[in-house]
């Protein structure tokens, strides 16, 4: 019999240990339907650098949900969990925690860094696998997989070696997004464009100006450049020009180029191919008449080479007494002190960007993302929102070659090995002697792009061949770009066949001012510290209701509490038909009146209406539809009306009652699993009806 009052703390421990021994988590114990195909999701693995945050907790409900709702529909469900090492991102962390006891990454040997960064992921995936379960994850513990798995690493491998034998993957030097705090490159996608208000120097050169928010980089400069159709500079294109800088006299010749904007400034600008990706790019068109480029500023951020007194100093620092000597020199002709500008800044510590050319490794993207569009455009993946499609294709259709190429030490290290001019790639090492290894690490996103399949063993793994693809993958709509587009991409490229039939996007959590989370505002909600407050059931509704596919999640303390209210009623009504129960009553033969007879309609409608939602992953309606139906019409109505009948001397009266309350409990409660797994456990473990099974693996 249930206790009186319902404390989540004495349910939920036991009931989560309940299911992991019962085995139910893997899809090998279970009884598949007969006309029915396995149903999988993979987990978005969580980063194994620290803990679980609401975000975490909101694909943890929704798939969640998924999973427990296709397990009881008969339905061989494979929920696959794992870990990422997150590359950079655990660098960035590990960083932190090192600055902290004085020490620098760059002060250490490879191995030893390695070392400790390895026992420090390892240490926060215990804890982040303990928080996973807490929240009710029920995942096949026994297929976890981690991205520095050996076979992972393996296949990441396979996948580069295939992509550079047929020739899309290629190393070569670019100017690329250098953050010199971290000292490591970042793609077009981790570089955060924030606007800034700087000086625009308008500088001297000879008869013409040139404006620039960089003076520091002049050093740099190889030539002037004008659009080819600026009629005030006509005469000037192909002359050499001769003029004043602050080391002394120069030279530049004058081009043109058709991505020279004639509006900004005077319409001419210097180009520095180390320094700028676009007039690296103009370089390349006009090899034959400037020289390549020249670097004057270092990873570190610091002014090197012919930069005379400047050597040595910061960008920001040596910006303003260069700006001071120019002014001595007399070629600074104005300064424009509020000229507003969009700034390339690091994604994880906000230092600004500086481009500067490294030898990287690149896949083109073009061939991959003609595929992934087809994919999307022909129905075989179907996007919630559908509106997201429209993002989805606007960034393949305009995307550029990816550098994959990570300075760091976290990560899966690059299988290239070079000797002098030739290059190497392969999982062996290669044949003979003076072979060196590229230090540099794949971005996490480019291992993490194969996790659908790699996880499963492609290509010969018995789960490959039974759970692929996957049925849905769900995931916040923030990382459409880094992960779920690239995993289509490598899918279709690695195994033929698109990775997942359904792509659901949730929103970013924000509290009840619909602010972001922060811990400098001082709004962010602890999961699982409310989890242990209220019940993580509580939390689980809190975070389904009223959140929609593509749009932000408001959550609140108090939206929480309120279900927490839920979880009591539902508790208490149970508790209420339970113990209305009498041993006679399995002997009598119920007779429903018809009026029973609609309530067991209307209720096989609602369930009707539940299936439906979930099926269209409509949560927040499924969640919403339940909640009213338990508390205004079962609790509410159909109990009240229901006590006088189960008071009655006549014991088939009474008997109809409660068999009535029992059939709309138990259905109630089937409906209200995926949601509220711990409570509606519990309650039917203590319900007496014919054939039970646990209430996860019931029927639905």
């Amino acid at each position: 019999m249930l206790e009186k009052n319902y404390d989540p703390k004495l349910v939920e421990n036991k009931i989560y240990d309940l299911w992991e021994r019962s085995g139910f988590f893997n899809p090998d114990n279970l009884i598949q339907k007969k006309n029915t195909k396995p149903f999988t999701i993979i987990m978005p693995p969580p980063n194994a650098n620290g803990a679980l945050h609401l975000g975490h907790a909101v694909f943890v409900t929704l798939e969640d949900i998924l999973a427990r709702f296709y397990r009881m529909r008969g339905r061989k469900t494979l929920w696959l969990p794992g870990a990422d090492h997150a590359g950079f991102e655990t660098q960035v962390v590990f960083d932190k925690k090192l600055d902290k006891e004085g020490r620098n990454r760059f002060k250490m040997g490879r191995e030893e860094l390695w070392k400790e960064i390895w026992d420090f992921t390892q240490s926060n995936k215990k804890i982040m696998e303990g928080q996973l379960r807490k929240l009710g994850t029920s995942c096949d513990w026994s297929r976890e997989k981690f991205t520095l798995d050996p076979d992972i690493i393996s296949g990441v491998y396979k996948t580069f070696q295939k992509l550079y034998d047929d020739g899309l993957a290629y190393r070569d030097v670019r100017v690329v997004n250098w953050c010199p705090k971290h000292r490591t490159a970042l793609s077009d996608l981790e570089v955060k464009y924030v606007e800034r208000e700087d000086p625009l120097y308008y500088i001297k050169y000879g008869p013409l100006t040139i404006a620039t928010v960089r003076p520091e980089t002049k050093f740099g400069d190889t030539a002037l450049a004008v659009n080819p159709g600026d009629e005030r500079y006509k005469n000037y294109i192909g002359k050499t020009i001769d003029a004043v800088g602050v080391l002394g006299p120069l030279k530049f010749k004058v081009i043109s180029d058709e991505a020279i904007d004639p509006k900004f400034g005077t319409g001419v600008v210097k180009v520095t191919p180390a320094h700028d990706a676009t007039d690296f790019e103009i370089w390349q068109r006009h090899k034959d008449e400037i020289a390549g480029p020249k670097v004057v500023i270092d990873e570190g951020g610091r002014l090197i080479g012919e930069v005379g007194e400047f050597k040595g100093l910061k960008v920001a620092e040596a910006r303003e007494k260069i700006a001071l000597k120019m002014k001595e020199v007399g070629i600074l002709e104005k300064i424009e002190p509020n000229y507003k500008h969009q700034i390339a800044t690091c994604y994880k510590c906000g230092s600004t960007l500086e481009p500067i050319p490294k030898p990287q490794w690149f896949i083109k993207m073009k061939p991959l993302a003609e595929k992934a569009i087809k994919a999307v455009q022909s129905g075989k993946i179907k996007f919630y929102p559908d509106r997201s499609k429209k993002v989805y294709f606007h960034w393949l259709k305009n995307i550029k070659d990816w550098n994959i190429s990570r300075q760091i030490v976290w990560g899966i290290r690059i299988p290239a090995w070079f000797r002098g001019e030739e290059i190497f790639v392969g999982e062996e090492n290669p044949p003979g002697e003076g072979w060196v290894q590229d230090p540099d690490v794949f971005d996490t996103w480019f291992s993490s792009s194969q996790w659908p399949f790699l996880t499963l063993g492609y290509p010969k793994g018995s789960d490959f061949k039974k759970f692929y693809p996957t049925d849905v993958m769900e995931t916040g709509y923030d990382i459409l770009f880094f992960w779920v587009a690239r995993m289509i991409m490598m899918g279709l490229y690695r195994t033929g066949k698109i990775p997942f039939k359904s792509v659901y996007l949730h929103g970013l959590v924000r509290d009840k001012d619909r602010q972001k989370m922060s811990k400098s505002k001082g709004n962010v909600i602890d999961p699982l510290g409310v989890a242990e407050i209220y019940g993580t059931d509580a939390v689980r509704m809190a975070l389904v209701v009223g959140g929609t596919a593509g749009n932000d999640i408001v959550i609140s303390e108090e939206k929480i509490r309120g279900y927490r209210n839920f979880s009591t009623k539902i508790w208490n009504a149970s508790r209420f038909v339970l113990i209305n129960n009498k041993p006679e009553f399995k002997k009598i033969k119920t007779k429903f009146s018809k009026d029973d007879k609609k309530n067991l309609t209307d209720l096989k409608k609602i369930k009707s209406q539940v299936t439906k939602h979930l099926e269209n992953f409509e949560f927040h309606l499924a969640s919403e539809k339940i909640y009213h139906y338990f508390w205004h019409n079962f609790a509410d109505k159909i109990i009240e009306t229901s006590k006088p009948r189960l008071k009655s001397d006549k014991v088939i009266e009474s008997a109809t009652a409660y068999k009535l309350l029992e059939t709309i409990l138990v259905e109630s409660l089937k409906m209200l699993h995926p949601f509220m797994p711990f409570v509606t456990e519990e309650i039917y473990g203590n319900i007496d009806v014919k054939n039970k099974k646990m209430l996860i693996v019931t029927s639905w």
